[in-house]
């Protein structure tokens, strides 16, 4: 319990489509209907895939009131109810004071659905603008602030995990952004320990596209509260790559649910650092050990092919072919 801010504690109740207004939302819209079940299985599958909450965890869900923190927690609500086992979700918003931020919206809200929220107000707006030049992007120091603000909360509250609202896509844009402009192949896990060691962060959006979360949203009618601090800015890199990503979707569809599925299947082997792989140790007639991956690509139809009866194949190789090519002879030199 931290009485030095505003609590509201109520027991979690079911969301009723008595909280929206959209007429998108109908009870009866299998459309909208289909894409919860979608996104839930896909936010469930990636919980189990990378064993994000378990028995008696407390996870402080952090909402900034754009459409991808409202889509996390109402979906970690709606697993929460059919949920084997029993943890504690906590909604938590910090109020950085930024001009023009509706502060009633949320708690109004909030209070709606029934569940444990915290509003934290942290003036960390006034700090960001008078460190950064104007022109410069925020985001360096932005994210640093809100970061030790999230964790002194979650410490605070007794959390052990904290779920951010990064989906699918912020984690492909991280990768390029680290790749083009960092020199490093890195990229957004889904599931990351603090240097200190007291808290885990978690993305159970780690499965859901971007289009999927961004129509959900506008059918769940959430109280959308834009953000001009980070994301939004026009000189910012990742507003590059995610331009950049956009126009290559449009190209190329698909290319997004390749990368993401390249970021899971990792052959250090077959990439250059030394420090993860010991290239100097390789050695002939030494195969290499388990997990380092093999020199070629496993052969699709090796399986299929051991699987035929022995007399399908011919036991004598097939003759080869010779390719006979005449050369033309030279053509004699007129003399002088």
């Amino acid at each position: 319990m931290c009485p030095m801010y505003p609590v509201c504690h109520v027991a979690v109740a079911p969301i009723s489509s008595s909280h929206f207004s959209c007429r998108g939302y109908v009870e009866h819209s299998n459309t909208l209907k289909r894409l919860s079940k979608t996104l839930e299985r896909q936010t469930g599958k990636a919980i189990a895939d990378y064993n994000m909450i378990e028995q008696g965890d407390t996870v402080l869900v952090c909402l900034s009131g754009g459409k991808d923190s409202h889509t996390l927690l109402a979906l970690l609500m709606a697993l929460h109810k059919r949920a084997r086992i029993d943890f504690r979700l906590i909604a938590m918003n910090l109020d950085q004071k930024q001009p023009g931020f509706p502060a009633d919206v949320l708690p109004k809200y909030l209070a709606g659905l029934g569940i444990e929220y915290h509003i934290i107000e942290q003036d960390t707006y006034s700090i960001v603008k008078e460190k950064i030049p104007e022109g410069k992007t925020t985001c360096s120091l932005c994210s640093r602030l809100r970061r030790g603000v999230i964790y002194r909360i979650a410490k605070e509250l007794g959390a052990n995990k904290i779920a951010l609202g990064h989906h699918r896509d912020d984690m492909v844009h991280t990768l390029f952004l680290n790749l083009l402009f960092g020199g490093k192949l890195k990229g957004m896990p889904p599931k990351l320990l603090t240097d200190d060691g007291a808290h885990i962060v978690i993305r159970p959006l780690a499965y859901c596209s971007e289009r999927d979360i961004a129509r959900y949203a506008r059918g769940m009618a959430f109280p959308i509260i834009p953000c001009n601090l980070c994301g939004s800015q026009d000189n910012l890199q990742r507003q590059k790559v995610r331009e950049m990503m956009a126009e290559w979707d449009r190209r190329y569809p698909g290319r997004t649910e390749s990368v993401f599925t390249a970021m899971q299947n990792i052959v250090l082997s077959h990439l250059a650092d030394t420090a993860r792989f010991d290239f100097k140790g390789l050695r002939v007639g030494k195969p290499p050990a388990a997990g380092d991956g093999a020199a070629l690509d496993e052969d699709p139809f090796a399986p299929a092919l051991a699987a035929l009866p022995r007399d399908f194949l011919p036991l004598t190789p097939l003759p080869a072919v010779r390719l006979r090519f005449q050369i033309p002879a030279p053509r004699a030199r007129a003399s002088l």
